[in-house]
Order: structure tokens, then C-alpha cells, then sequence
């Protein structure tokens, strides 16, 4: 069966009460498609098997109607993936794990978070996370609108950097409107493979999923594909030129999933050691088998995507104050980055 997201919404089908784990709208543009390839493209780490099992045993809906496997969706058709269960996210466990807590008061917290951890359960990944940790160590969190606590904000698992938590219902719907205006300041540093010859700039174009890795998302420019995803700006500034690799900052406007990683990738300049969108290849370089090795001990160092969430700031929903918080480099990276200092100034160009 399928594990996973969006709930729990609850829905009476006879005496079983079953409970939303995925719920889809199909595009204006959907061309008719067997809803298990559907599912395929929109589900994170579903096989084709469980996707045929949950609609034998009639958990898929259209339209609020039990469907099989073959049937073809259609554009604005509603796609849901029902249980009896709830998901496993929703059934959250305290642990108490380490949580680095930079600020702390009534209303909120802000959290630098380790390279690693998973920000909230999820498909994979049901105990371990920040969520967990923090409702150890917090108690009445307020749910967000997708029965998170806390969550105002999310960086992905392998990226570090900085979160603001809400402890109360107002500080959850003061952050909220913050992110959602537009109006925080969040700036992320990142190592990205070239060099870049523009020193600062904007990078614009709606960010939705792949249409053939269901794994990435990517930027869709024309206009008729915008219905494929969400408006996205990233400003960026070169911080320090490394040979072949780029120290950046970027500041979002925007929030969307993997933004940073797609919008440097599709600018060609995709995140070191990346590996979701193909960094953890040798993109820039020579061929001697010296450089390789050095770039392999690159990676060994940083084992993650190179991306840090250093700046965060926002109002504070009591006070009024603009509150800006900086956490430095973490290790990992600091050490990726002395290595390509080293190399920069030895290299021959």
C-alpha cells in the first residue's frame, strides 16, 4: 500500500472511515493517462505494483468515485488515494533528539538544523525528524494547515541552515502571512559546479515537477506550461570564484521545492555534490585522474547537496520587531570549501 502525505482527511465509505494519504487536481492540459502511470509521476518513491494493489483493493477515487487502474484521467479530474489507516506521519512519536536551538521565547523558536534530518515524517522517513524531536521537547504546538506542529517553513533533508518554529496558534498565523507576502528575508549559501560570469543576478520561471523524472522538479518558461507549476525568483551574488566551482549567495523570494538546486541548475551551474539533480558528477574540470581523486575527496567531506540556509529574518508576531538570525557554515561544507581554495590557487589555469 501507499504510505504517505497530504491528510488526514477522513471520508465515510460505509462503517470504514478512511483517511486521505494523496489528493491531485489534473492539469487543464492533462492528455487522457491510465491513473497508475498518473500516480507513478505524482507519487515519491510509489512502484507500480502498490499502485495497482490500492486500486484493487479500491482505495483510488475520482471524482469521489472508486476507479480501476486503467481508467484515463482527465483534465481538473480530483485523483485521491484513500486508506483506513491514517497516514503514518500523523502518528507522531516524541523522541528526544538533539535540536540546535539558536533563540527561544513565548511565541517562537528559531532551529539550526543538521544535514540529515528529515524536517517532518514523511514517505521513508517516520521517526528521526525535527517534528519528532520538537514535540519532545514542546508541548501544544500548534498544527499548521497540514497538521504539522510548529511548521512555518521546511528546508529539505540534506540541506543545514535555519527554521523558525511557532509555539502558539497567533505566532503560527503572524509567520504564516510573512512567508506567504513574501516579506521574510532568507538567504541560503551555496558551492555551485562553474564559474560565474554574471557576479549577481535574478532567476525567474515557474518551478513544478519533471515531466520525466518524478523525482525533480524543473523551470517551465512558456507561458502555456505555467500551469505545470509555481511562480519562482531566486537573486543571486557570487561570494567567491574557486576555478571550478562558484561560492554563491541566494536570497529567495519565493519558497518553493528544491528552488535553489533548480533554478542553479537550469542557469547551468547545479549544486555540488547534488545528487538528485546530477552534481554529484564531475561537471566542471579537467580529465587528469589527479583532479578526479581530489574532487572524490571533495565529496567524501560534503556528502550532501552544498546548500546552507545561513540568514533568516522576519517580524516578530508580538513585538513588531524585525528580528535576523545568521548561522555560520557548517563544518562539512567549510572543509569542502579550503579544499577548493587550496586547488584554485595551486591549478594551473
Amino acid at each position: 500500500m501507499i504510505d504517505n502525505q497530504i491528510g488526514p482527511k477522513g471520508e465515510e465509505s460505509g462503517s470504514d472511515e478512511l483517511h486521505e494519504h494523496f489528493r491531485f487536481i489534473a492539469d487543464k492540459g492533462q492528455q487522457p493517462l491510465r491513473v497508475d502511470k498518473y500516480l507513478m509521476n505524482k507519487v515519491e518513491n510509489a512502484t507500480r505494483n502498490k499502485i495497482q494493489k490500492a486500486a484493487k483493493d479500491g482505495n483510488i477515487f475520482v471524482n469521489d468515485a472508486i476507479v480501476k487502474s486503467s481508467y484515463k484521467v482527465k483534465p481538473n479530474d480530483i485523483v485521491t488515494v484513500l486508506f483506513e489507516h491514517p497516514p503514518y506521519e500523523m502518528l507522531l512519536t516524541p523522541e528526544d533528539l538533539d535540536i540546535d536551538i539558536v533563540y527561544e521565547d513565548n511565541d517562537l523558536l528559531v532551529v539550526n538544523k543538521r544535514a540529515g534530518m528529515v524536517v517532518h515524517p514523511g514517505h521513508g522517513n517516520y521517526s528521526g525528524t525535527l517534528i519528532n524531536g520538537l514535540i519532545y521537547h514542546f508541548d501544544n504546538l500548534p498544527n499548521n494547515s497540514s497538521n504539522r506542529p510548529g511548521l512555518v517553513h521546511r528546508i529539505d533533508k540534506d540541506t543545514s541552515g535555519l527554521l523558525v518554529v511557532a509555539k502558539t496558534e497567533a505566532a503560527m498565523t503572524h509567520l504564516a502571512k510573512q512567508f506567504f507576502k513574501k516579506t521574510t528575508e532568507r538567504e541560503y549559501v551555496a558551492i555551485a559546479w562553474g564559474a560565474m560570469e554574471e557576479k549577481e543576478g535574478t532567476i525567474e520561471g515557474h518551478i513544478g515537477r519533471h515531466p520525466k523524472n518524478r523525482l525533480q522538479n524543473t523551470v517551465y518558461l512558456k507561458e502555456e506550461d505555467f500551469d505545470k507549476g509555481k511562480p519562482a525568483v531566486t537573486h543571486y551574488k557570487v561570494l567567491e570564484q574557486l576555478g571550478y566551482v562558484t561560492l554563491v549567495s541566494c536570497k529567495l523570494e519565493t519558497g518553493r521545492t528544491h528552488q535553489i538546486r533548480v533554478h542553479m541548475k537550469h542557469i547551468g551551474h547545479t549544486l555540488f555534490n547534488d545528487e538528485r539533480y546530477g552534481g554529484n558528477l564531475i561537471l566542471k574540470g579537467t580529465t587528469f585522474s589527479k583532479y578526479k581523486q581530489f574532487v572524490d575527496n571533495c565529496f567524501k567531506v560534503l556528502p550532501r547537496q552544498a546548500l546552507h540556509a545561513r540568514t533568516l529574518g522576519f517580524v516578530h508576531p508580538t513585538t513588531g520587531e524585525m528580528m535576523r538570525f545568521e548561522a555560520k557554515i557548517p563544518d562539512d561544507m567549510e572543509q569542502c570549501l579550503e579544499k577548493w581554495r587550496n586547488y584554485s590557487k595551486n591549478v594551473v589555469e
